[in-house]
């Protein structure tokens, strides 16, 4: 009865074989005709990063960093006081200009009243030389008259001379007087460009007082934008000059994809295809997107020094073209997609 038993159940072993060896090559040629399919409807790329806007936050003043109240890779918000520079020098030198412009004020209150005072003087010297100019025009008519009663012998000799020595002496106070007037007024011109260099001289400390306030005011370093901080680069008490990097603030309000396709690629991409996106490091999570743009130059071009095939020394690369992928409601994955991390960009065609 075993012999029977044993005889009967070798076909079934026979079969089983058969049956996954079947198995498998229905599963391979299901893949190898998925995999067809897919790259004739589909260009792919692994040639892709995640982009976000890496905002670097720079001293504006020189001084000692007198206070950080935020730590590395810490979340921060538009407007968050992230730093404070001591501002005690620059406190004093506000102090020094606003007393100095006091004082250029003053100035200008002299300016304007020694302007006044020749005003005076010139309207003075002015009324003189109208009554010069009457007594110079008597005279000369008094001479006129004495010159003819002299000719016919009606007064003496005596009488002839103190009318033209009268005339004489009121001529010379004309002149006199006339240069006194025009004295009076390039004084008064001198006066005026006085008063006007002492408003500009104001006008510059002025400015310079709001320039000085507008340096305190970067003093206190804010953030320019909500995301999260990278690697801090001062501590507290280090000197710093302006210019100096202090934080790197990754924008989290926007996040997209740079694929880089082949040259050969891209013609069967074009502006508004959708986009399959998988990540690296969540291979589970399948991310849409869309086509916004194409880049017009390739990648190389963008390099510190691109290649001249003029050179003689040309080996034909296959170049890669950017293309900026949208990432279809990209608020959902603000917590697994960060700037820089890989992925697989799968454009339908």
């Amino acid at each position: 009865m075993e012999t029977e038993s044993r005889k009967v159940l070798k076909p079934g072993k026979k079969i089983l074989p058969r049956i996954i060896i079947g198995a498998v090559v229905v599963i391979g040629l299901i893949y190898l005709v998925n995999y067809v399919w897919n790259a004739i409807h589909h260009e792919e790329t692994d040639n892709a990063q995640v982009e976000m806007r890496i905002v670097p936050i720079l001293a504006r003043v020189t001084g000692y960093v007198d206070k950080i109240y935020v730590d590395d890779y810490a979340d921060v918000t538009k407007g968050q006081v992230l730093m404070v520079i001591d501002s005690t020098e620059l406190g004093l030198q506000l102090q020094e200009m606003q007393a100095d412009l006091t004082q250029s004020l003053s100035d200008i209150d002299n300016a304007r009243a020694s302007l006044t005072n020749a005003e005076a003087s010139l309207a003075s010297a002015k009324g003189s030389l109208e009554v010069i100019r009457l007594r110079q025009a008597k005279s000369a008519n008094d001479l006129t008259r004495d010159n003819a009663l002299f000719e016919g012998n009606a007064i003496t000799k005596k009488q002839m001379d103190d009318s033209q020595s009268n005339f004489d002496v009121n001529t010379q106070q004309l002149a006199s007087s006339q240069l006194d007037v025009r004295v009076a007024e390039t004084r008064l011109e001198v006066l005026r460009s006085l008063v006007n260099k002492a408003l500009a001289q104001s006008d510059i400390k002025k400015a310079r007082i709001e320039q000085q306030k507008l340096k305190l005011s970067y003093c206190r370093v804010y953030a320019i934008a909500d995301g999260k901080l990278g690697k801090r680069n001062i501590d507290e008490g280090q000197f710093i000059q302006a210019g100096t990097p202090l934080f790197t603030v990754v924008n989290s309000q926007n996040r997209w994809v740079v694929a880089n396709f082949k040259e050969n690629q891209v013609k069967n991409i074009y502006v508004g295809q959708l986009v399959e996106i998988k990540i690296d490091g969540y291979p589970k999570l399948k991310v849409e997107g869309k086509v916004v743009s194409l880049s017009e130059a390739t990648g190389a071009k963008f390099s510190l020094l691109p290649p001249d095939n003029a050179t003689g020394n040309f080996v034909k690369v296959t170049q890669r073209i950017p293309v900026r992928v949208e990432i279809i409601d990209a608020g959902r994955y603000k917590d697994v997609m960060r700037a820089g991390m890989s992925v697989v960009v799968s454009v339908h065609i």
